[in-house]
């Protein structure tokens, strides 16, 4: 049985196919999730499509409902095409159930899947930081993750769109809010309409905005001793948010 959020979400899915999808991204996504047979042998979809019937959005609702059934991990699949196929980012809020539909003009939607086990990392750019950076790699590569920072790429001409892609590609992002950096709070703000799951660390709870006191933040020392603390704890956390328990992602 449907639990009543993945219900309401694959009714906003349905929506957004039926504006967008011809026979031709059918086909694609029956490929893509090995569900041909869901799809293409499906007795009504293609036709009432082809035909413009009344029933179509009927059919569009039970091939969706029998492709998650088939594996749940489908569901996020679906979204990502969606997103990557016509150039919009589809955003999911567990909360509300709603997906939006928006196209960017600052940033360039990547051609690129999410990377499951990417995290992001926000820093600001100092060498004061070159300490929590690395205690952060340990705690992902503990559980099977890496992580980037945005000053470990450059792919595009302008810095922001790295930034952007690098958030975009990413499952989690991580946020160091020490200093009340406005760079970091920018990224995360994109982090967080992007639906990315995001862990706020800080050495200082007062640098966490009021807009955001409401998100448990991970508090560390910079020093030998509180890096093996916030290791310890951003471990935990991370292992909660594997890719095994695809689940408890927020999209």
């Amino acid at each position: 049985m449907k639990s009543k959020t993945n219900g309401r979400e694959l009714i906003e899915i349905k929506n957004q196919i039926v504006k967008q999808f011809t026979k031709s991204e059918w086909v694609e996504l029956a490929y893509s999730l090995d569900c041909h047979d869901i799809i293409v042998n499906h007795e009504r979809l293609l036709r009432s499509l082809s035909f413009n019937d009344d029933d179509y959005e009927a059919n569009v609702l039970e091939v969706l409902s029998l492709i998650t059934d088939k594996d749940p991990k489908n569901l996020s699949d679906i979204k990502d095409y969606l997103a990557h196929k016509f150039s919009q980012v589809i955003v999911s809020e567990f909360i509300s159930t709603r997906i939006i539909s928006f196209s960017p003009q600052v940033f360039t939607i990547p051609d690129k899947p999410v990377n499951k086990k990417l995290v992001a990392v926000m820093l600001p750019f100092s060498k004061e930081f070159d300490g929590t950076f690395e205690t952060i790699k340990k705690s992902c590569s503990e559980v099977g993750l890496e992580c980037l920072k945005a000053n470990d790429i450059w792919e595009n001409s302008t810095f922001i769109q790295d930034i952007f892609e690098l958030i975009f590609v990413s499952k989690i992002v991580i946020g160091d809010f020490t200093g009340k950096n406005p760079n970091v709070f920018y990224e995360i703000g994109i982090a967080h309409t992007l639906g990315k799951t995001v862990i706020p660390i800080t050495q200082t709870i007062g640098d966490v905005p009021a807009d955001l006191g409401h998100h448990r933040a991970l508090k560390y020392l910079p020093n030998s001793q509180g890096y093996i603390e916030l290791q310890n704890e951003l471990t935990k956390r991370l292992r909660t948010l594997s890719p095994e328990k695809d689940s408890e992602w927020v999209y």
